[in-house]
């Protein structure tokens, strides 16, 4: 959260004239409930078999920009089909913790609303232990590491072109 995944995501998406995704948006589409619902309907493993489906169908198509929520990586068969597809490019966009938490509250002031719009971010040291226990599964998935602290949207995006250049 906070990273710049979808900003950045579909503002790549649009130079390189992709489609972007949001695995989460598209898991809602598909069931046809907002994420939470599923979570407090079904549960967190049925989320996670709908979120692995769902990046296996994605993983399949070209030409694509997807963001994918912070708890896809802790299923070990999600980080493996990312390492391993030939035709997946995995970034990781990262900030401090303090610089990832100030966005998601300026995200909050912005939208105007009076409760987090996050609710994993209502406990401060929580949010930070979570952050701290699942950066190992990001940063062994990852292709790239671009850190996002000091740029605005568009740097990054110019910064991502200039590494992806150098891969591809």
């Amino acid at each position: 959260m906070g990273s710049g995944k979808s900003t950045i995501g579909r503002s790549l998406a649009q130079r390189l004239d992709w489609r972007f995704v949001d695995l989460d948006t598209l898991i809602e589409q598909h069931h046809g409930r907002a994420v939470s619902r599923i979570f407090a309907e079904s549960g967190e493993s049925a989320f996670r078999a709908m979120e692995a489906e769902a990046l296996a169908l994605s993983l399949i198509e070209s030409r694509l920009v997807l963001a994918l929520g912070g708890g896809a990586l802790e299923t070990p068969a999600n980080r493996r089909a990312l390492r391993t597809s030939s035709q997946t490019c995995t970034v990781l966009l990262t900030a401090s913790f303090e610089i990832l938490y100030a966005r998601c509250q300026q995200q909050i002031v912005t939208a105007g609303s009076p409760r987090p719009v996050r609710p994993l971010l209502g406990d401060r040291e929580a949010a930070a232990a979570r952050l701290a226990s699942r950066d190992v599964n990001y940063r062994q998935t990852a292709h790239l590491v671009l850190d996002t602290t000091s740029q605005q949207p568009e740097e990054s995006v110019d910064a991502l072109l200039t590494l992806l250049r150098g891969i591809f």
